[in-house]
């Protein structure tokens, strides 16, 4: 709220006027002075002035009478009571009897209740107990003091100054009026109360040292106490909280972390080292983002690019092959990784190259990419957690025994597995639990044991089994933070504020 400047002169010229340092002015004494309001004079003046150091200000909490928007009402116009007889005498004075139903088609609802029970109680009015009409009592003394008291405290800014304690105590039995803790203010002279009719700079320029100006400019006081806006730290992203327990699983279970920080792959990794044939469709643009910049890759390893050849057209290990022309350009396109399981291909080939086999336990938690049709449970990017042991004289109960372990520091101890296909296992299980909360058996991962013809061409020795499996970090997380659509979990409409606030994740469902 703004005040023109002739009110801020007034205002200045009375605070120069004050003999010494002790003096000061009362706000309320001088709003009523300058003609504004008390709240007007603080917000729009006083604090303002008292910024620039040309006044100082000492509040005083006092106790005030605030009137009810009911008794605003009432000082605007007159008490219910009053209205309630005017009407009852308008109707006797016309040389009608006042029925109840006259009196309800010319007062509204709330004024016709309080009108007649204070009408009633002062015997302004009487009921005539045949005709049930109102009468009027001609030694009834009719004057509005409830209307009145509450123009005097309106126009007194609260303070009860005239009025008997028994009307005040009426006003608050009504609601009308009700005692209340008011601030004011003793004014002071100002530091800088000479400055104050001044323009007053926020910052030293360098125009001002140059040209001098800076010596006649009054400046703004600084506050070097005052503390900065509060700045907001780093917040976990929920995924990352629930990333963080799925690594910490593995690595309490003895698992090395694998280096996924290459989103763009070659399909070769991705799919050929895999054993995933060339017409697979998941090979297809419509499930798969291809490069076109750089649209190929280099060519691993030559010899082992021809074994991975010779298995898919000609088979081997036990395998008859997918008997078709293998093709090099096919193998060297470029694609946004559909799986982390290409990085455990490229892990496998480096631990062939090994002089010595030693057994591996590796883990993977990131980022994959597939031409999904966006809706409230898929997107075209998301998270793969996959977990992998090389190691001899494995079997399939070691793989059901590990995962059962894995997924009982999940929280999750009621598993079952279910047959299913994949390209690169056999054989391949799904992993079910019973989820407490839903009431039914969820699918939370897949699993099984690597193919001969994916292992055997990179050198894996023939005594050398891999077990694997891996799940989604979205489904677990939409399930432990009760997020129902995917895309308030992942991408630009996620709430920021529910990342600021989301609690620490334990994993337990």
């Amino acid at each position: 709220m703004s005040t023109d400047v002739s009110t801020e002169e007034a205002l200045l010229r009375s605070v120069e006027e004050l003999g010494n340092a002790s003096d000061f002015l009362d706000s309320p004494s001088v709003a009523r002075k300058l003609g504004i309001g008390h709240a007007a004079l603080v917000d729009g003046l006083l604090k303002s002035l008292n910024a620039k150091l040309a006044i100082r200000l000492e509040p005083v909490t006092h106790n005030r009478w605030e009137i009810s928007a009911e008794g605003i009402t009432y000082a605007d116009t007159t008490s219910p009571e009053v209205a309630f007889y005017n009407t009852v005498k308008e109707i006797v004075d016309a040389g009608q009897l006042c029925m109840p139903d006259q009196i309800e088609k010319k007062l509204a609802k709330q004024v016709l209740a309080r009108g007649k029970q204070q009408a009633l109680r002062r015997k302004w009015i009487a009921i005539d107990k045949g005709t049930k009409a109102f009468l009027l009592n001609d030694d009834a003394q009719v004057v509005d003091d409830v209307a009145d008291a509450l123009r005097t405290l309106r126009d007194q800014d609260g303070a009860p100054d005239g009025l008997p304690s028994d009307m005040l105590k009426t006003l608050k039995s009504r609601k009308l009026a009700s005692l209340k803790p008011f601030k004011t203010f003793k004014i002071f002279e100002g530091e800088r109360l000479a400055d104050a009719r001044k323009e007053q700079a926020t910052e030293l320029t360098k125009d001002m040292l140059e040209s001098g100006q800076w010596k006649s400019v009054a400046f703004k006081p600084y506050n070097f106490n005052a503390e900065g806006k509060p700045t907001s730290g780093g917040y976990l992203h929920t995924l990352l909280k629930v990333r963080e327990q799925f690594r910490l699983i593995f690595l309490e279970m003895g698992f090395e972390e694998m280096p996924t920080n290459n989103y763009v792959e070659s399909s070769f990794w991705n799919f050929d080292a895999l054993f995933q044939p060339q017409q697979h469709p998941a090979r297809d643009e419509h499930d798969t983002f291809f490069l076109s910049d750089p649209e190929y890759a280099n060519v691993p390893d030559r010899d082992y690019l021809e074994k991975v050849r010779r298995v898919h057209e000609e088979g081997g290990f036990g395998s008859r092959g997918y008997r078709y022309d293998w093709s090099e350009e096919e193998a060297r396109k470029n694609i946004l990784r559909t799986h982390t399981t290409a990085v455990s291909s490229r892990m496998l080939y480096l631990l062939a190259q090994e002089k010595e086999f030693k057994p591996k336990k590796y883990f993977s938690i990131d980022r994959v990419f597939r031409n999904e049709t966006l809706d409230a449970t898929h997107l075209a990017e998301f998270h793969q957690i996959e977990g992998l042991v090389a190691d001899r004289n494995l079997s399939l109960g070691h793989l059901k025994g590990i995962i059962h372990e894995f997924f009982k520091k999940m929280g999750m101890s009621k598993l079952r597995f279910k047959p299913t296909h994949n390209p690169y296992t056999t054989p391949s299980l799904e992993i079910h639990s019973y989820h407490e909360g839903l009431k039914k058996w969820v699918e939370v991962g897949n699993s099984g044991v690597f193919r001969p013809e994916m292992i055997r061409p990179m050198g894996i020795p023939e005594d050398v089994t891999v077990i694997a499996w891996g799940l989604s970090l979205e489904r677990p997380t939409m399930i432990r933070y009760g997020v129902r659509n995917i895309r308030d979990l992942f991408g630009h409409k996620v709430d920021l504020k529910a990342i600021q606030t989301n609690p620490i994740c334990r994993l337990t469902f």
